[in-house]
């Protein structure tokens, strides 16, 4: 069975490889403005990385949950933490974002699986 976390990632690189080759000044300086604004400031990266999952959610875009979730654990986010801000995230988003609930409990899960 293939590494879901790997294979989003790979996806993603791969992906984000091509978009920056094109050369295209809009994109680059989207994705500058977006790795700039989760660094170490006022709030610490754990905070922001927590902060980008309820919007995320709430937004309804699974690979960015899936890549906040990532960075969150990586920031040092434990399980009783992502839980708590995937509750917000989905009280403020209403039920609508059940589904992306599950789907990014499922992908907590294969984070933890993969660090084992």
């Amino acid at each position: 069975m293939p590494n879901k976390v790997e294979e989003f990632n790979a996806y993603r690189a791969k992906m984000n490889d091509k978009l920056l080759a094109e050369n295209n000044k809009l994109i680059k300086r989207i994705f500058n403005l977006d790795t700039n604004a989760f660094m170490e400031g006022a709030l610490d990266v754990k905070t922001k990385e927590l902060l980008g999952l309820v919007a995320s959610a709430v937004l309804r875009c699974d690979d960015c949950v899936k890549y906040h979730l990532e960075s969150s654990k990586e920031a040092g986010a434990n399980k009783e933490e992502v839980m708590e801000t995937l509750g917000i995230a989905t009280l403020v988003g209403g039920t609508i974002v059940i589904p992306h609930l599950r789907r990014a409990y499922e992908y907590w899960e294969d984070l933890e699986e993969s660090e084992a």
